[in-house]
């Protein structure tokens, strides 16, 4: 079955006219509505009468819901913000880029782990902060290697989802603070009921309708705010488990045993990165002649064929393929 890609920013586009629908609705509802023709010839409006009611725009219907409106105006411009980030950085290829996964795939090949942290350094994705923490402690165990991989793996996870939980902060609070605005509201209506009476209902009944906009305005944000935090949610998922997946590939081809002692990292050819090597320099390493070029213990360049390596003194075999 054909793999169908949407473009996040169409998804993020086509929510924000439905939202916008949702904002207009009601002022259908609110205009006035047209005389019926079968009906009898009105007869013309007295001096004192009272002028026929304005249709309700947009813009009036926000001004009515009050300040809390505001509020909701900023949670919507992060909703939208957080929407479109999340469809942006919660991929696949964008936490495991394939041509980064292919140049690290060839320093592993060519035994130069040094170079593979250099290469996540240079490249920040979430496999290159797993994976790079990873190869710093490659030369202890590998215990220790899957250890901190699970470790930053996990945080680097967090910091990849929080803004996604924003979007469920924002759906839980938006009615409430919606919710908030149209209490405040009905206070100001019953107030006036208490000077006025029931004299004028209509006035008391437009009121009324005027302090709901703000609960509408709340829920209208945070709708699409749920619908968005469990899309983008199952897609983080899958997207962080790709990419753990392609560093463990990476780790299973690494050989720990005649690593031990290796540092990789910033110490590496230091004179503690020297002494580590120094003491494993009879520990005979297997490099092939057809794309080592680097010595596996100090990255220094060898020729092919050279046994011990003349910097570090770590005995080569060359019988690799």
């Amino acid at each position: 079955m054909p793999s169908i890609t949407l473009n996040p920013l169409k998804i993020v586009a086509l929510a924000l006219v439905l939202c916008c629908a949702c904002l207009y609705a009601p002022m259908l509802h609110a205009q006035t509505p047209a005389p019926d023709a079968s009906a009898a010839p009105a007869a013309a409006p007295d001096a004192g009468a009272t002028p026929p009611a304005k249709d309700t725009s947009l813009g009036d219907m926000l001004f009515q819901g009050g300040p809390v409106m505001i509020v909701l105006a900023l949670a919507s411009i992060c909703l939208v913000w957080f929407t479109i980030e999340g469809f942006v950085n919660l991929r696949a290829k964008k936490l495991a880029p394939p041509a980064l996964i292919a140049r690290i795939k060839e320093a592993f090949k060519a035994g130069n782990y040094q170079e593979a942290w250099s290469i996540c350094r240079s490249n920040k994705c979430f496999l290159s902060a797993v994976l790079g923490n990873g190869l710093e402690r490659i030369g202890r165990s590998k215990d220790a290697v899957e250890f901190i991989v699970e470790e930053t793996a996990l945080r680097e996870a967090n910091d990849l989802k929080t803004n996604t939980t924003y979007l469920s902060v924002i759906g839980v609070v938006s009615p409430m603070i919606g919710l908030t605005g149209t209490v405040g509201g009905m206070i100001g209506a019953f107030s006036l009921l208490g000077r006025s009476g029931i004299s004028d209902p209509s006035a008391l009944a437009g009121k009324i309708g005027e302090v709901l906009i703000a609960t509408m305005s709340g829920l209208v944000v945070a709708v699409p705010a749920f619908i968005f935090f469990y899309i983008l949610r199952a897609q983080s998922q899958r997207a962080i488990l790709y990419a753990e997946s392609q560093v463990y590939r990476l780790l299973d081809d690494i050989p720990y045993e005649q690593l031990s002692g290796v540092r990789i990292g910033e110490d590496f050819g230091t004179d503690g990165g020297a002494k580590s090597r120094s003491a494993r320099s009879n520990v005979s390493q297997k490099v092939s002649r057809n794309v080592t070029t680097n010595c596996p213990s100090c990255n220094a360049p060898i020729t092919v064929g050279t046994s011990p390596c003349p910097n570090c003194g770590t005995v080569l075999d060359w019988g690799g393929a």
